[in-house]
């Protein structure tokens, strides 16, 4: 386990627990007591814990925190729900993608659907985006046409955001527009931490016939700093089963249409 992992873990138990001792966090990680005091005070400086006296509290507010220290949240779940979502794009359309960890899952089965490596000069799908880890991993498939938005990148998540991020949007349409969230309601919609980012994901939803939002379990019921869109505009809302009966009656209610992976 490099020290992301490790970090990355070390989060997902203090988010659990709410707070952890040295003794008890190293017993949990199997490393030594120091490598933990190491990590603790790495990601105090960090702001994403606080330091107490023998240990580490969570931190009262949820932050954005790098994709690099998410990829592993409820890894299995985003899978799941990328293999449904990848089968919302039919071969020949035009999909937009923002950055996220669910939608990067969401890119790689798309790049590896049988069906989308059909023979002819024409591209199979064409992929848009403002995530340049997603330009990256697809630009070397022969079968997709990839066209990445300019802008200037934030380090949390890869994507691209300002002015030039959003005018190539006056150029294009897209048929589906596949959102990752920080969270979604039915009150305040689909949200995440930047508004930056959400600007350029709320033209993207302005730009495309159909919006399908990804969302893992923990997202769903929560709401983030910015505003993406209000849920009358959501489509279609590709999530887990550990979401409660009653969030996915009131989506279904307001006209969502709710798949549990």
């Amino acid at each position: 386990m490099n020290r992301h992992e490790r970090w990355n873990a070390l989060l997902e138990l203090l988010a659990d627990a709410g707070q952890l001792t040295v003794e008890e966090a190293a017993s949990r990680m199997a490393v030594s007591a120091a490598t933990i005091r190491r990590d603790f005070d790495q990601l105090a400086q960090q702001q994403m814990l606080t330091r107490t006296r023998g240990g580490a509290v969570a931190q009262s507010v949820s932050y954005d925190l790098p994709l690099r220290y998410k990829s592993a949240r409820h890894a299995s779940e985003k899978q799941r729900i990328a293999a449904a979502t990848a089968e919302l794009a039919r071969p020949g359309s035009i999909v937009g993608l923002n950055g996220g960890t669910t939608t990067s899952e969401v890119a790689r089965v798309l790049a590896t659907r049988a069906d989308l490596h059909a023979e002819g000069s024409a591209p199979a799908i064409t992929i848009v985006t403002n995530a340049l880890n997603i330009g990256n991993e697809l630009a070397v498939r022969p079968h997709m046409k990839i066209v990445l938005t300019g802008g200037v990148p934030r380090p949390q998540s890869y994507q691209l955001t300002g002015p030039l991020a959003t005018v190539i949007f006056d150029h294009v349409t897209l048929d589906v527009v596949i959102l990752g969230v920080a969270g979604v309601t039915v009150e305040h919609g689909a949200t995440c931490h930047n508004e930056g980012e959400a600007d350029v994901n709320r033209i993207m939803t302005e730009r495309a016939d159909k919006v399908v939002v990804v969302a893992d379990g923990s997202k769903v019921g929560r709401r983030a700093f910015a505003k993406i869109c209000d849920t009358s505009r959501i489509d279609v809302l590709v999530t887990d089963g550990t979401v409660p009966e009653a969030d996915v009656a009131a989506f279904v209610e307001a006209g969502v249409e709710v798949i549990r992976a």
